[in-house]
């Protein structure tokens, strides 16, 4: 969608998805953006207005279904929802004996559940008037398994192929769908690697990309290119040697998603 007057963000409190609404802030757009930091929210949400924007927050948990639900649909109701980026997404660290548990539930009940609560119920409401875009964050991590961020890699592939599934499913009622496979983002997620982030991108230039590949519709939005390639082709690799290739790369530490 070349220009689309309503967009509803998830995760929009920081990096990738605060961008994402600076890039799309404009006179006469309306923004509805949805974070689980409300001070930060606050903060994007006037930035935006101060760029003409109509902006209207909600604070929360993208894993809280029904009170998500509730507030989509509040927001279409006041105006139909023309694209839905479902941005939000954490990561955990596993420098520290690995990944636990509760961080692997917590990174599937963020990164695929919450995309499913919010693709969910814009669907029918897309459906009902035969129009709209939805756009769903993956990673090019989706491509290959990597050592030291398995539920996050897992994760990501899973939305990857749901969204790539849906747009078949959706295309005869009119509704456009992406998914979107970033390399290596400044944003406080990979602030505290302690490895090297190969083409590693500012957020802003990132959303520039994201803005111009989702107005030509195209299917996959993955970025930058040579870390493209070169996910595409560990994932070629057989298991023995990749195993060898990631076996002593420095793991994430873990440090706070608040």
């Amino acid at each position: 969608m070349s220009n689309p007057r309503h967009i509803l963000i998830t995760g929009a409190s920081s990096g990738l998805g605060a961008a994402l609404a600076m890039i799309y802030a404009a006179p006469e757009c309306r923004l509805s953006l949805h974070g689980r930091n409300s001070a930060r929210l606050k903060v994007i949400a006037q930035q935006a207005r101060s760029l003409g924007a109509i902006v209207e927050t909600g604070s929360g948990d993208v894993t809280d279904a029904e009170g998500l639900k509730a507030w989509i649909e509040s927001r279409d109701a006041e105006h139909p929802i023309d694209l839905l980026i479902a941005n939000a997404g954490i990561s955990a660290g596993t420098g520290h004996g690995g990944e636990t548990s509760s961080q692997s539930r917590e990174i599937f009940a963020v990164n695929l559940t919450g995309v499913l609560n919010t693709v969910q119920p814009v669907v029918p409401l897309m459906t009902s008037r035969r129009s709209g875009q939805i756009a769903i964050m993956s990673s090019l991590a989706g491509f290959c398994g990597l050592q030291g961020a398995p539920s996050y890699s897992a994760s990501k592939a899973a939305v990857r192929i749901y969204g790539e599934a849906l747009r078949g499913e959706l295309a005869p009622h009119g509704i456009k769908v992406n998914v979107i496979c970033p390399g290596f983002i400044a944003t406080p997620m990979t602030d505290v690697n302690p490895f090297p982030m190969p083409f590693i991108m500012k957020a802003d230039m990132a959303a520039r990309i994201i803005r111009k590949n989702l107005a030509a519709n195209h299917a996959r939005i993955a970025f930058p290119w040579p870390m493209h390639c070169a996910v595409r082709l560990l994932a070629a690799l057989p298991q023995g040697w990749r195993d060898g290739l990631f076996a002593h790369v420095p793991r994430k530490p873990s440090f706070d998603k608040s």
